[in-house]
């Protein structure tokens, strides 16, 4: 079955290019396609329109599959008192930035399974892949998306969730570590996350699942896939090892932060999901919040972003979402295509000389 899922989709290379959500862009999954993997749009920041724009730009640099991701998470349960006391905290911040913070907080994106617009789009532009993260998608669209022939993939940081993910019938689960950057895949982010590693999440999933699985989390050069595999993994998915391509859209001081030294961190307090963001000035700030100071996702985010742009625009730059997973420092700077053809190159070294490291 795995060998399946990854000759259906005529893939040269077991490579994935994380979706990355703003900082993906139709040139890089284009051109990870291209190379032989499977390049990747996030939309879930778009509106129906704008993710209809993207999915026809790459489709016209590319004939090769790629993926579209789009986020499932449950509306946002308001809570007028805590949206208040959040905005107040921030709001000495917004003044020294010579701003003001937002009056109320916004729910600024909505969840996939509330949208018939933006299934609509997917069903006319038919991506090959279509990827869920945060849940999954009511059951008829999930057959509607079926029967456009699109193949579908979700997101699991657990084996309860990758068993929900089974029992809906999809093609694939992404089993996302706790190193990945980004927003942990949680289907409730107010439970407990068992926080497990790639490697330790691969292998249960691989044992318990019949699915193919793609390794997701840390996972930085070719030996790191190639460790992947040996742990029965069908393909590894990378997002931190993308951003500095040429094609990302991440703007210099995000790409600098990167390679300047500092970890990464897991905090809700930029968007009210947990997510893995590099070390600065905003999760400094935030550092003494506890889950209940925060409102809940997408609201938090609102507050987030205004927050960045009222920074940026007196030269801060360290109130922005830089997420970034935990093997950040060992990425290098490539042409996504030529980085696919670097990382499968190194993945088939890594093959022949039995390279075992394990991730951290």
């Amino acid at each position: 079955m795995t060998c399946e899922f990854i000759n259906d989709l005529g893939l040269k290379a077991p490579i994935f290019q994380a979706p990355m959500a703003g900082v993906a862009t139709p040139a890089m999954a284009a051109a990870v396609s291209n190379a032989g993997g499977l390049g990747a749009l996030g939309v879930a920041a778009s509106t129906p329109e704008g993710a209809g724009k993207a999915i026809r730009e790459t489709r016209a640099l590319t004939t090769r599959p790629f993926n579209v991701n789009v986020f499932c998470h449950a509306p946002a349960l308001r809570d007028n008192d805590r949206e208040r006391r959040w905005i107040e905290r921030a709001r000495p911040l917004f003044e020294s930035f010579g701003a003001t913070p937002p009056e109320q907080l916004r729910e600024i994106y909505s969840p996939f399974q509330a949208s018939d617009a933006m299934l609509e789009v997917l069903l006319e532009t038919r991506p090959a892949v279509v990827s869920f993260h945060f849940g999954l998608p009511r059951p008829e669209q999930i057959e509607a998306l079926r029967q456009a022939g699109c193949r579908l993939m979700a997101t699991a940081t657990c084996l309860a969730e990758a068993r929900q993910i089974a029992e809906r019938g999809l093609d694939a689960i992404v089993a996302q570590g706790w190193g990945a950057g980004g927003h942990r895949g949680v289907f409730d982010p107010d439970a407990t996350d068992e926080g497990r590693s790639t490697q330790a999440l691969t292998r249960q999933l691989v044992q318990e699942i019949s699915l193919p699985i793609i390794a997701a989390g840390g996972l930085m050069d070719g030996a790191d896939i190639q460790h992947a595999l040996d742990w029965g993994a069908a393909a590894a998915q990378l997002g931190t090892a993308f951003i500095r391509c040429p094609e990302s859209a991440a703007d210099e001081a995000y790409r600098a932060r990167l390679v300047s030294g500092g970890g990464t961190v897991m905090t809700r307090a930029i968007s009210g999901r947990p997510a893995r963001c590099l070390v600065n000035r905003f999760t400094a700030w935030a550092e003494d919040a506890i889950c209940e100071d925060i409102p809940a996702y997408p609201n938090t985010y609102d507050l987030g972003k205004a927050l960045n742009a009222a920074a940026k625009e007196r030269g801060e730059t360290g109130f922005g979402a830089q997420w970034a997973g935990i093997g950040k420092a060992r990425g290098d700077i490539f042409p996504a295509g030529e980085l696919i053809l670097k990382l499968e190159e190194e993945r088939r070294a890594a093959a022949s000389n039995g390279d075992h490291r394990l991730e951290g």
